[in-house]
């Protein structure tokens, strides 16, 4: 994979941030594709083209606003509260999204010669999103293959890792720093450590505490 191409699905979070470095260190060439579904919170498609420029990435934004009409939720409606019943999708689950992304990404990917298309899902924590699982990653990869007669590979750096092992590949990549200050991932669109209480926010700040807890104690 040292000599090929590969596109990083990329949002400005840390997750997609973390693939994106990981990318940069396997593939030879890398661009990113950052969708704009007018999601609740513009600032992330202004971190993911900062990022990008300061990386020198490639950089393309893709207007996906249909997305926004056909699915009304928490991560594209203001009056939509976060939040999870028992037993149910979390309001920020946005149907279909994983699908289009990668669908689309894969028709970019033909355009710029990247056989590699790369995304940070993971189904360690990724808060019951059907989307996100291994199974489903494998699959669309199959029938995008099949309906572009192509040979795409998935990548999904993240898909096993819980968020102390994603931070514990940041560091490998010594790019902990930089993603705990340049990303966002905070639902309530606050860069950094975020808001500190919303579901990302705290799934951020466990997984970044149990990482520097474990690795002072085995320093």
């Amino acid at each position: 994979m040292k000599n090929e191409k590969a596109l990083v699905v990329f949002s400005g979070g840390q997750d997609s941030t973390t693939c994106l470095f990981w990318a940069l260190r396997t593939f030879k060439e890398v661009e990113a594709v950052t969708f704009n579904y007018n999601q609740r919170h513009k600032l992330e498609i202004e971190i993911a083209e900062n990022i990008a420029k300061e990386q020198k990435v490639p950089h393309h934004l893709l207007d996906m606003s249909l997305l926004n009409q056909l699915a009304p939720n928490a991560l594209t409606r203001n009056g939509i509260a976060i939040e999870q019943a028992e037993g149910e999708l979390p309001s920020t689950f946005v149907p279909g999204r994983n699908l289009l992304f990668l669908s689309f990404a894969s028709v970019l990917a033909s355009q710029i010669g990247a056989r590699h298309v790369v995304t940070g899902v993971c189904e360690t924590d990724f808060s019951g999103y059907p989307d996100c699982r291994d199974q489903f990653i494998k699959s669309c990869n199959v029938t995008v293959n099949l309906a572009m007669d192509e040979s795409f590979v998935f990548h999904t750096p993240l898909m096993w890792l819980n968020k102390e092992e994603t931070w514990a590949l940041a560091d490998e990549l010594n790019v902990l720093e930089y993603i705990r200050n340049r990303t966002l991932t905070c639902y309530n669109g606050i860069p950094a450590d975020g808001c500190g209480d919303c579901p990302a926010c705290r799934l951020r700040r466990n997984g970044l505490d149990c990482y520097l807890t474990n690795k002072e104690a085995a320093q």
